[in-house]
């Protein structure tokens, strides 16, 4: 019982910390606070987002290899694949503003030019699209523990 307890614990805080970094990375994301220390603020808290994402997914895999239930039960699960398919398509979203603020910071240390407020704008609405995408996995998750569409 132990070892699910910190299990989840991980998993949860490393949740946390993932939802943590996307808000502030839409937070920063606004042509009307573009500035240099911006841009390279945006390409630290991607990458802290990214990790923490790695975090998620690292610590959602050993509760199902280690956990309770067993990973014969959770991979049965539907639920788990919507969660895990959601997670995947958020990720692969992701790719595109972390190619932008690098693309950013490689033209502010360049020639110290910022982003149009056109190209913030977009990467902005990217980045809102996916903390909408993952304020669904946690219903899902609720939904799994709970029993709701299982096998």
């Amino acid at each position: 019982m132990t070892t699910e307890a910190l299990l989840a614990y991980a998993h949860i805080l490393s949740i946390l910390m993932m939802a943590t970094f996307l808000a502030s990375e839409t937070a920063l994301c606004r042509s009307e606070w573009m500035n240099a220390k911006v841009v390279e603020r945006l390409v630290r808290v991607d990458l802290l987002y990214g990790i923490s994402a790695m975090a998620v997914l690292a610590t959602g895999l050993a509760r199902t290899w280690w956990g309770v239930k067993g990973a014969t039960w959770y991979w049965a699960q539907p639920l788990l694949h919507a969660k895990v398919t959601l997670f995947v398509v958020i990720g692969v979203m992701s790719i595109v503003p972390t190619l932008r603020f690098l693309a950013w910071r490689r033209a502010l240390r360049a020639d110290g030019s910022l982003p149009s407020p056109e190209q913030v704008r977009a990467t902005r609405r990217i980045v809102m699209i996916e903390a909408h995408l993952v304020a669904v996995i946690p219903l899902l998750a609720a939904f799994l523990a709970r029993g709701v569409g299982t096998r």
